[in-house]
């Protein structure tokens, strides 16, 4: 017990020497950064004072770079504006602009390069880069609370991502808005990520995932982006609390994914909610797809995935299916079924549950796909009834989504709150719009 004693007091000692060795620098405009940079030690502060200071730094120990009053570094059109190559590296409260624009080189705002763990950006507004920050084999990275534009001038294909993150483990992205880019996340090959409360928007695609795995997304807004969220070759995701609202193409892709849960999100006014692709073993639960031009488009062999309480509600086209037979929907007990807006069945004994199935691509929604303009007749008793009649004939049918316990009833609260809020924000509801 006393060696262990004397090992913790010697620990604390050393810990104690290492804060007391930790100096802090000034710069202040007129003065240089890189060179302070150079002399500073591990675990030394570098403080920047407001003002305008051109150039571009190279970060070689772990130390905090942090401005006083919103300093701007500027890259002056060349390379990265600040490279990190050290570990435990934090850069705080500056304004990075002005990197160079090649897209061969990768030229970012902030470069982590590979190796350079636990870097920290935050609270920092990162504009006219090309690429806002690239994170490339770095783990345990924190971007928190940072604003990020890109080149504007620049049409979507020329522009770099907001954050590009390749070959990581274990980053946190939180709480930051990114617009103007190609892609506003560019997530590849990075794995025990968490994605929180971020808004992304005017962009191709608001977040990219491929080949990722065990990565939370929750609480993030996606907006007038061309593509929302798309998650492509991935698995063990867990999607939930987001909205996806007026994207041109999607809301959410999900296209080859495997063991994932995407639940209680709003995905709203979109070209199609959900673009769902060769899915398997996944949970869709809780969703409200709400004024989508087409609420889901299922195809290539999506199937054993457990799909539940969502509500579809005012969409034109509630499903579009492409498939070889029936795909189930819902629980196999009443109570857990998904609720469809243009369900026509009844409930006799009042308990909620609709007393037939709720089929898509019925003869109606086929002939709306091939003529578009029929779509203004769907309320009216003749389609309505065309409807009923098909049912009744097989030769008429082709597989479909069944869903054999349709509540007859959306969670009221959920979807009116999303309407009103959108009300209050933008008026009516808002048209899908291309990216810029």
């Amino acid at each position: 017990m006393t060696r262990l004693v004397r090992l913790a007091g010697a620990a604390a000692l050393l810990a104690a020497a290492g804060l007391a060795a930790a100096a802090t620098h000034t710069v202040r405009p007129g003065e240089a950064i890189q060179p302070v940079l150079d002399r500073a030690q591990p675990g030394d502060v570098v403080e920047v004072h407001r003002g305008l200071y051109t150039g571009n730094l190279r970060i070689e120990r772990p130390l905090t770079l942090r401005g006083i009053g919103r300093p701007t570094i500027a890259g002056g059109g060349r390379g990265d504006t600040i490279r990190v190559t050290a570990t435990d590296v934090t850069i705080e409260g500056v304004i990075v602009r002005d990197s160079g624009d090649s897209l061969l080189e990768q030229n970012a705002g902030i470069y982590i390069q590979p190796g350079a763990h636990r870097a920290v950006v935050r609270r920092s507004d990162l504009a006219h880069n090309l690429f806002g920050l690239w994170i490339e084999k770095a783990n345990d990275v924190r971007v928190e609370h940072n604003n990020i534009t890109g080149m504007r001038a620049l049409d979507s294909a020329r522009r770099g991502n907001g954050v590009q993150l390749y070959n990581t483990r274990g980053a946190r992205i939180v709480g930051n808005e990114i617009s103007f880019v190609r892609d506003a996340l560019y997530v590849d090959v990075s794995h025990d990520a968490q994605f929180l409360r971020n808004k992304l928007h005017h962009s191709r695609y608001g977040t990219h995932y491929m080949n990722s795995y065990r990565n939370l997304w929750e609480g993030n807004e996606t907006y007038r982006n061309r593509g929302g969220l798309a998650l492509m070759e991935v698995r063990d995701q867990v999607v939930r609390h987001n909205i996806a609202w007026g994207n041109s193409d999607h809301g959410i892709m999900l296209r080859t994914l495997q063991d994932s849960v995407v639940e209680n999100n709003i995905v709203a006014a979109n070209g199609r909610g959900f673009f769902i692709y060769d899915v398997e073993y996944a949970t869709l639960r809780g969703n409200l797809v709400v004024d989508n031009e087409v609420g889901v488009h299922l195809s290539a062999g999506s199937t054993r995935n457990q799909v539940e309480h969502n509500d579809f509600v005012g969409n034109r086209e509630q499903v579009r299916y492409v498939g070889a037979r029936d795909e189930p929907w819902g629980a196999a007990r009443p109570g857990r079924g998904n609720h469809f807006s243009n369900y026509l069945g009844w409930d006799r004994d009042g308990d909620g549950v609709g007393d037939l199935p709720y089929e898509a691509n019925d003869l109606v929604d086929r002939l709306s796909w091939q003529h578009p303009s029929m779509k203004l007749l769907l309320a009216s008793p003749s389609v309505q009834a065309l409807r009923l009649v098909s049912r009744q004939f097989p030769v008429l049918r082709v597989p479909s989504v069944v869903d054999p316990h349709p509540r007859m009833s959306p969670d009221a609260a959920r979807w009116q709150r999303w309407v009103a809020a959108r009300e209050r924000a933008l008026g009516p509801a808002p048209a899908p719009t291309a990216a810029p």
